[in-house]
């Protein structure tokens, strides 16, 4: 397991392999194209990459896009990581260029989880979530094949106004399909993400709450990205002090022992432990948040991570402004860092959707003109 001096080495990193995909998600951050960028990193940037993360203490490294699947050389790049000892997760589109064969071929390169989005219980909710006609069928059928060649599965889901009443018929299904991880990501909008598709911030807490009382009733477990106020949530029902809290980190509070042990132990946010590389190589500390901090092609991985100014700031709570900064929780939630750039163009301000109110005495000596628009 990587290791959780965040200041130092992530513990998880994305890399955006492409940004062709034969999918329509209306909600795709990757804003995706039919064909490939002759400008991606090449074969030979990505085993640069992958040696670069080994120097980093091997944090997880997770291939995403667009659609990995549009890559000749992926299997390449997953057994090369494997060699290297990196555990590598794929989060490839339900097209018909996911053959048994190819799974097979990833599987025998070492590849350690699958995850697909199911985003509807229904291929009616679902399709047209991703904008192509049968693409939940195509999700069913390739999960089938995972279930075959024994491959770990996570499901992704976002949530929006489309589908959020879907929400528990879509957690029965997670569960069905006998899936490790269930990652509910909340949306930001960003890429071809709108605003009047969010929840509200009351609707982003009710479903937080409804997804702490499921913890407890299912086999998989149950994570969040864009919604760091899950922990906040976890904590409250556990009634735990936030010294105890911020010793523990993501694990804590939760219904029995934490059983995805890919997980880290502390809690990870954009640039804290979390980044994410383009496919053209620009760094990022999420693929939500667009503050472009480096280029691998230009300047050292670690270098880029360890001295940015942007990730520093995004790696001390003490920086956070408004509301977020004097919350008892910003050390193990820190509030939803895109959604705040999307919302008030500031990646340290106060996030705006998050309904809830510190205690008094960390408010205190709040400063009212921090709520305002500012930047770092």
């Amino acid at each position: 397991m990587p290791s959780n001096d965040f200041a130092q080495n992530p513990f998880i990193v994305i890399w955006e392999t492409t940004r062709a995909c034969q999918l329509a998600c209306r909600h795709c951050r990757a804003e995706a194209i039919k064909h490939r960028n002759p400008d991606e990193l090449t074969t030979a940037e990505a085993y640069g990459l992958i040696d670069q993360l080994v120097e980093m203490d091997r944090p997880l490294f997770v291939l995403t896009g667009g659609d990995p699947m549009e890559r000749a050389d992926l299997v390449d790049i997953v057994s090369y990581s494997s060699r290297q000892g990196l555990p590598v997760s794929i989060t490839p589109s339900a097209t018909p260029k996911v053959t048994f064969k190819r799974m097979k071929a990833l599987k025998e390169a070492g590849l350690a989880r699958w995850a697909f989005s199911i985003d509807g219980s229904t291929p009616e909710i679902h399709d047209r979530f991703r904008g192509i006609r049968g693409t939940f069928d195509l999700t069913m059928e390739k999960i089938s094949y995972l279930k075959q060649l024994h491959i770990p599965l996570q499901i992704n889901t976002t949530v929006s106004q489309h589908n959020v009443e879907d929400l528990p018929a879509i957690a029965e299904l997670v569960g069905r399909l006998e899936t490790v991880l269930w990652s509910v990501f909340f949306l930001i909008p960003t890429g071809w993400a709108r605003l009047q598709d969010m929840l509200s911030p009351e609707g982003h807490e009710k479903v937080l709450e409804w997804l702490y009382q499921l913890s407890g009733n299912v086999a998989f477990d149950i994570k969040t990205t864009e919604g760091p106020q899950y922990r906040r949530v976890r904590m409250q029902h556990a009634a735990l002090d936030t010294s105890t809290a911020e010793a523990m980190g993501a694990g804590v509070a939760g219904r029995g022992e934490m059983r995805d042990m890919s997980r880290s132990m502390r809690p990870v946010w954009d640039g804290n432990g979390f980044l994410f590389v383009s496919h053209v190589g620009e760094v990022f500390p999420s693929g939500f948040l667009p503050l472009a901090v480096g280029n691998l092609r230009q300047q050292p991985l670690a270098e880029i991570y360890r001295d940015s100014p942007v990730l520093q700031n995004l790696r001390n709570p003490d920086k956070l402004r408004g509301k977020c900064g004097h919350c008892e929780f910003n050390r193990v939630c820190a509030g939803s860092r895109a959604r705040a750039h999307a919302l008030t163009d500031d990646y340290m301000e106060s996030d705006p959707f998050c309904t809830y109110i510190p205690n008094p005495r960390h408010l205190a000596g709040v400063d009212s003109a921090s709520q305002s628009k500012r930047s770092v």
